[in-house]
């Protein structure tokens, strides 16, 4: 008798602590993914010129300053303004004196903003 107690104990005891096993949440196998480091501030570099080109189809400019020439991505976060009007992509045209506001990503240079201005006028002649 005192066996057939020990059996049924020994039995419920092992019921008892695989039912606690299986509905213990699984241990992560794989480490938890680090929380994303405080990604420095963009440096923005700036270019002046004047602008050669405008591809609509691609979204950019070409930037000339006497041999030097940049072209630029135009994005919806790009924010372009004429003095304190602001503009779109399709007023910019060929000619037209810009500053662009740029940060580099990979080999592209995408542009922050474009700050247009009048063609500057030829010195008058004495």
């Amino acid at each position: 008798m005192k066996k057939t107690i020990l059996l049924v104990v020994l039995l419920t005891l092992v019921a008892f602590v695989s039912g606690a096993i299986a509905t213990a949440p699984p241990k992560a196998t794989t480490p938890a993914p680090a929380a994303p480091a405080t990604t420095a501030p963009v440096k923005l570099e700036k270019f002046t010129g004047d602008i050669k080109s405008v591809d609509a189809v691609a979204k950019s400019i070409v930037v000339v300053k006497g041999k030097d020439s940049k072209t630029f991505i135009v994005d919806d976060k790009t924010k372009i303004t004429k003095g304190k009007d602001a503009l779109k992509f399709e007023d910019l045209k060929a000619g037209m004196n810009v500053v662009v506001e740029y940060k580099k990503e990979m080999d592209k240079m995408i542009a922050v903003t474009i700050k247009g201005s009048a063609p500057k006028a030829p010195p008058k002649g004495k």
